[in-house]
């Protein structure tokens, strides 16, 4: 999606000349649109936004909901304000709780793991327990899934030449929150991410493995029918993830220390900060920014550096 630089300098509130001269000094990156106009990347926009401490006048002219930038920035007052949220199919308020978040410099991976996770969890254990109707935690997971699709475009594109990472859940495995937490937070950290999706048999992953040789493959197991059958075909990917020189990372609630321990993986992680560190264990970073220096004569003065990712 892209935006014009008009349309950003009136959803933060400056002139539209300061906005072109930041352009110009490579804060923002444009393109330029076959009449020669300039445009700039939304996900581009967000990262600006996020590392130069910005706020949002209009956010509505940036296609989020209109109060976003108002809200809560605590995570533990969020998880409680987006389940409710959930429960009541708010999706406008879900995005803006979200954006609130990730636009204060929240990560991916911490408003999944502290924030989207447990609130779905606790979502769960009500419907469990007869507390919610089943519409509503399926509505909820539904809701889940579209603020991950809207963080995963909120991030730059992964640069061609970062390392690759695949995967996915196996046979009888229909959860797909999981993975598509997984894809976004290492899509976050600069990798190519890409989720398989679920209930793949495990000779498929193992051939998408083979065919394009990632650097990592995630299993996320949130169910299992058969433990004898999915450590057999969980052997065989494992062995095939080997061959290919793939780091195998392993996770979810299906996974019991008895289960695990019949198992060969490279990392078992139980939270996406897990995660994290074992994938910056594996490659140095694959960006660094230094932050922005806009003490240019515009609006905005001096912004701090942010510290090295």
């Amino acid at each position: 999606m892209l935006v014009s630089p008009k349309q950003v300098a009136q959803a933060i509130g400056v002139s539209e000349s300061s906005l072109k001269r930041w352009c110009d000094r490579g804060l923002l990156t444009a393109v330029r649109t076959a009449g020669g106009h300039r445009r700039l990347a939304i996900d581009d926009v967000f990262q600006f936004l996020r590392q130069s401490g910005q706020h949002l006048l209009r956010p509505e002219l940036l296609g989020l909901p209109s109060n976003t930038g108002q809200g809560t920035t605590v995570i533990e007052r969020a998880r409680d304000q987006i389940r409710e949220a959930l429960i009541a199919g708010d999706e406008e308020q879900c995005r803006r709780i979200v954006f609130d978040l990730y636009l204060a410099g929240q990560s991916a991976c911490d408003i999944c793991d502290r924030v989207l996770a447990p609130a779905l969890h606790d979502i769960g254990e009500r419907w469990q327990c007869g507390e919610l109707n089943i519409y509503r935690e399926r509505r909820a997971c539904e809701t889940g899934l579209k603020m991950l699709h809207e963080l995963r475009m909120a991030m730059r594109t992964p640069n061609a030449e970062a390392p690759s990472a695949v995967g996915g859940t196996l046979e009888c495995d229909p959860y797909r929150l999981p993975t598509a937490m997984i894809e976004i937070v290492l899509r976050e950290l600069g990798w190519q991410a890409t989720s398989l999706g679920t209930q793949l048999p495990a000779t498929t992953l193992a051939e998408a493995v083979r065919d394009n040789r990632p650097r990592l493959l995630w299993v996320s197991v949130s169910c299992i029918e058969s433990v004898p059958a999915f450590l057999d075909e969980y052997a065989g990917l494992y062995c095939a993830a080997k061959e290919s020189g793939a780091a195998v990372v392993v996770g979810g609630r299906a996974l019991t220390a008895e289960i695990r321990q019949q198992m060969t993986y490279s990392a078992y992680c139980d939270t996406l900060r897990h995660l994290v560190t074992f994938a910056a264990s594996l490659t140095p970073s694959v960006e660094q920014h230094n932050g922005f220096d806009m003490s240019d004569g515009s609006e905005v003065g001096q912004v701090p550096k942010l510290p090295s990712k």
